[in-house]
Parts: C-alpha cells; sequence; structure tokens
C-alpha cells in the first residue's frame, strides 16, 4: 500500500469540506404545521368549523366563505389527519383551509379530528394564533338533541363572555362538550382568549338547516348580512352529497392506521 503524498491529502480534504458545506440540515417536522398568511393582528374574529355531529361547522363556514367570497390564505396539515381529500369540480381541496375576509378569518376542516390528537391539534393552532393576538375565537359544532326546533345553544370562556352572545343563544345550564370544539375552547381559556361556542340543534346526519340556524347567530355577531334561504332551498341536495363525504370520512377514519396513536396517552 502507498502513502498519500501531502499534497493529495490537502486535495481530499478540500473536497470533504465542500461535500460539508454543501450538507443540507433536513429539520424535522411538527406534529401540526400550518402554512398561511397571517391574519391581522389584535382585531381579528377566528371562526373554526370541524366535521361533527351533523357537520354543522363544516357546512355553515363552507357556505360563508363562498357566498361572501372570502379569499383563501393558508392551509394546516398533519401526519395524524386520515388519508382523505375531498375534491370540488375535479380539483382537489385542501383537508383544512384558512379563509380571510377583513377582520373575519374562518378555519374550515373537511376531516375529522380524532378524540386522542384533540389536544395536539388545538394546542398547535392556539400557538400559532396567538401570535396574532385575535380579538376572539368562535368555534361552531353540532349537538344532538332529535328535536325539529334547530335552535342554537351557546357557552363561553368566562362569565363576562357569556353577555355576547346570551341575546342570540340559549346559554347550556350544565353539561359537557367533547371533542376538537371542548379542546380549542379549553386552548382559549388557558390562554385567556375570548372563546364561544356555538352548538346547533341537530340529528346525528349531515344538517344544512342546524348550520343555517348557526349562520343567523353569526348574522348578529358580526353583521355579515349572508342569505340563509339559499341553504336551506338546497338541503336536501346539500344532505344527500354531504352524507356522501361523511360516509366516506368515517370509512377512511376507521381504517386509518393507530399505531402511533398511543403516543398522546
Amino acid at each position: 500500500m502507498t502513502a498519500e503524498s501531502p499534497e493529495c491529502c490537502n486535495k481530499i480534504l478540500t473536497r470533504l469540506d465542500t461535500v460539508h458545506n454543501d450538507i443540507v440540515e433536513i429539520k424535522p417536522k411538527k406534529e401540526l404545521n400550518i402554512y398561511s398568511k397571517p391574519v391581522p393582528d389584535n382585531n381579528a374574529a377566528v371562526l373554526m368549523g370541524f366535521p361533527g355531529s351533523g357537520l354543522v361547522g363544516t357546512i355553515a363556514l363552507q357556505y360563508m366563505v363562498d357566498q361572501l367570497e372570502f379569499d383563501l390564505i393558508g392551509t394546516m396539515t398533519s401526519k395524524f389527519f386520515p388519508p382523505l381529500a375531498m375534491m370540488n369540480k375535479g380539483v382537489i381541496n385542501d383537508p383544512v383551509r384558512i379563509y380571510l375576509k377583513k377582520d373575519v378569518a374562518a378555519i374550515v376542516a373537511d376531516i375529522p379530528i380524532h378524540p386522542m390528537i384533540c389536544y395536539e391539534i388545538a394546542n398547535g393552532l392556539l400557538d400559532w394564533l396567538a401570535a396574532f393576538k385575535p380579538k376572539e375565537v368562535v368555534t361552531i359544532a353540532g349537538i344532538i338533541t332529535n328535536e325539529p326546533e334547530k335552535r342554537v345553544f351557546g357557552v363561553a370562556t368566562t362569565t363576562e363572555a357569556l353577555q355576547r352572545i346570551q341575546e342570540y343563544t340559549l346559554i347550556l345550564p350544565i353539561g359537557s362538550i367533547s371533542g376538537i370544539a371542548s379542546s380549542i375552547l379549553t386552548e382559549c381559556k388557558i390562554r385567556g382568549i375570548p372563546g364561544y361556542g356555538l352548538l346547533g340543534e341537530t340529528v346525528n346526519a349531515p344538517d344544512p338547516r342546524a348550520s343555517a340556524a348557526t349562520i343567523e347567530v353569526l348574522n348578529k355577531m358580526y353583521n355579515l348580512g349572508l342569505d340563509v334561504q339559499p341553504l336551506i332551498e338546497q338541503a336536501v341536495e346539500i344532505e344527500q352529497s354531504m352524507q356522501k363525504i361523511s360516509d366516506e370520512v368515517q370509512q377512511s377514519a376507521e381504517q386509518s392506521p393507530k399505531k402511533d396513536l398511543p403516543m398522546y396517552g
């Protein structure tokens, strides 16, 4: 074996230094990744709708952003989301979308959030929002009563905050809220952000009429002037299409591997 000359060794070291300097560090991704333009500082109201009972929040907010022509400003992803993407006229939608119009932001989801990751999603979402110091956060969900009235029940993170919605909703005197809506409201309470839950009375099926009732409350809270009659008139068609989506979402959630989920227990 022959020894390398000093000149040859220097050339090798130079090449190694060059390779080392070209290495790009690959940082691990977070459990929740948000890619979005900023929302207005100090003054934004943030409305959230995730699939749940009656798909009340998803239907209501998607109708709102479509009718009032909100701008799509961002998206949210997580490795724990089910492998499902909805489409509209052949174009794939982001599973969770962030919209903005003036000082009202809306976060609309097509996918369910598994109970075991609700804390991580709510915590990551409020971490991102806290930097913009939102004026308030409103979660829209359904509450199953199997009654035909379509009332809207309200909850808030503080007694003072209740005054904001007590004229527009029926305040729930006692009970519990589950799912991602409860985690979001808990995070708001801990962080001192005024948080509200609007719970549309629904049956355990896609319910555009319950969504219309919650929109009426949003009209009063934010002076949106949004006409819900077209939503009610299209209820039969929407109920059929949303039922299909609900079935696909449920099937996807049931088939998703859950081997990583126990880390949150």
